[in-house]
Order: structure tokens, then sequence, then C-alpha cells
């Protein structure tokens, strides 16, 4: 935070806007962290942490807002660059009586203040909030593989087709999607329209196989091979394993056929992502101010 009070120390009016300009230039910011977004994918987080940086000395009066969105350093705030401090923080920040106020405007103020002390003076409330979301997803993808394995081979192929149901495949609509299982033809469990007019089909191959093993060349081989048998031109091949380096390069070289590979990592996110096999257990809703409302539109 030392680096956006430094900004400000010049006593002027600055625009969030600009300074994030200022700050990533100072900051050398190569591309990609330029272009990094939260996982909820609403901001970019860059300007999440100098946004959180803002709050955070506002809260302790070392800054002001004299107009929306625009900041200027108060006297506190050349004290505190007088004294030149090492590192400007969360733990810093709360010697300021305004800071701790914040801490304990929550309801649960002993929570709020370990969660300060505790964290990185980079991270910011998003930045734990998303961390915990994506922590969450994450285990629930793992337990949710699991639970797929437990199920039978027939379950498994029924699972795929269902999963491209309610990606929209087929119109959404599972009278347009069949499992085929044993009674298919040459490795092709399923079969779905791509959309609900049926101009063009996708074939599945679906392989419940050890979340340790990887599927290889041979088995895409086989799986083109019914493809081709079908006159088919689009697959998916679905697995709980992974895909061998080769499996992967020997399907980006077909032309005369598109094959997805879905592994089973790509698979639980899919299934999380379209609600099959899972529900909601609890939502959060994050608001903030409605710049629109103010501005009179």
């Amino acid at each position: 935070m030392k680096p956006v009070l430094e900004l400000l120390n010049d006593n002027q009016v600055h625009k969030r806007v600009d300074m994030y300009k200022v700050l990533a230039i100072q900051f050398q910011l190569i591309e990609e962290e330029l272009e990094e977004w939260l996982p909820s994918g609403k901001q970019l987080v860059y300007k999440n942490r100098i946004g959180w940086a803002l709050t955070y000395l506002k809260k302790a009066k070392v800054i002001e807002s004299p107009a929306r969105a625009s900041f200027r350093i108060t006297e506190l705030g050349h004290k505190v660059l007088t004294e030149n401090p090492e590192v400007v923080d969360q733990n810093y920040l709360k010697k300021f009586e305004g800071f701790q106020d914040f801490i304990n405007s929550t309801s649960d103020n002993t929570l709020l203040d370990n969660d300060i002390s505790d964290i990185g003076s980079d991270e910011s409330p998003q930045d734990l909030l998303d961390r915990a979301y994506k922590t969450i997803s994450n285990t629930l993808a793992d337990d949710l593989l699991i639970e797929v394995m437990n199920q039978s081979p027939d379950f498994f192929e029924k699972l795929v087709v269902d999963l491209l149901v309610s990606m929209g495949y087929g119109g959404s609509k599972i009278e347009n999607s069949q499992v085929l299982g044993k009674s298919g033809d040459e490795g092709i469990d399923g079969v779905i329209k791509e959309d609900k007019l049926g101009f063009d089909k996708i074939y599945i191959q679906a392989k419940r196989w050890d979340t340790e093993k990887a599927v290889g060349r041979p088995e895409l081989q086989k799986f083109v091979g019914a493809l081709t048998g079908q006159g088919a031109s689009k697959g998916a091949f679905i697995t709980t394993a992974s895909f061998t380096k080769e499996a992967k390069e020997y399907v980006s070289k077909q032309q005369a056929c598109k094959i997805v590979l879905i592994d089973g990592k790509s698979l639980a996110a899919l299934m999380v992502e379209h609600d099959l096999g899972v529900s909601v257990e609890n939502t959060y809703l994050i608001k903030k101010i409605d710049t629109d409302f103010f501005n009179g539109e």
C-alpha cells in the first residue's frame, strides 16, 4: 500500500482510473499480469488490489476521497510517509483508530481481526473469497470424481450423455440423445444431436478408467476408426483418467474428424458448472456501489 500512498504525496486529487495506469507502469507489470482476472471474472487482479489498498488507506484516514473515485493524501498520510515505514500493510494500519473502527464494525470483529493479521499485504478480501471459492470448487470436483468412480460403467456412459445434454447439445432434450453401450457399434458408447434439428451428430466414447491411468494413442486410433465407420466428423472422448501426450498429438493432427478430449478433471469441472450431480448449498451476494444511480442515469 505504500506505493499508493506515495503516489498521492503531491497533495493533488488523483482519479482511481489514472492511478491504475501509473501504478501498473511503476510496478512494471507484464502483459500477463495486466490481463489476469479474478476467478470470478468480474475484475482484473491488479485493479482489485489497488482498489482495496485505497479502501484500507481511506479507512485509516491517511487518504480521503473528495469526489467519487478520486483520492488525496491527508495530513496523517504525510506523517506516515515522514515516518517512512518499511511496509504499509494491514498490520501497520491497525495502529490508527479509523482502521480499528473498520475492523470492529463487523459483527464478528474477532474473526475479521484475525483474518487481517494473517493475510498477506497483497491479498484483498476479494482475493480471499475467490481463493476460498476455488479451494471449495476443487475439493468438490475431487469428491465428485470419486463418486463417479464408485458407479457402474453403464451409469458412466449415461452420465456423459446427460452432461452433453445439460451443456445444450441436442437442444437440451434428452430424446435427442442415445446411450448405445454394449449395443453400440465398434467403440461408440453414445450419440447426441448437435442441435435440436439434428443437422449433425456427435459420437461419444466413455472410459471409466482409474484416475491414475492415462488413455493412450491406441485407444484414440480405435475411436477414430469407429467414427470413420459411422461416417462421422465429430466425436467426444470422455474419461475419468487423463490423456497421454501422444494421444493429444494424434488427435490434433486429425483432419477428417474433430475430436474433443475431456479428462477426469475437466469432466468434474463441467459437471459442477452445469449442475450435474451437485446441488447449491449456499449463495453469497457481493454488492457494490451502483454508480449509474448516483449519476442520475
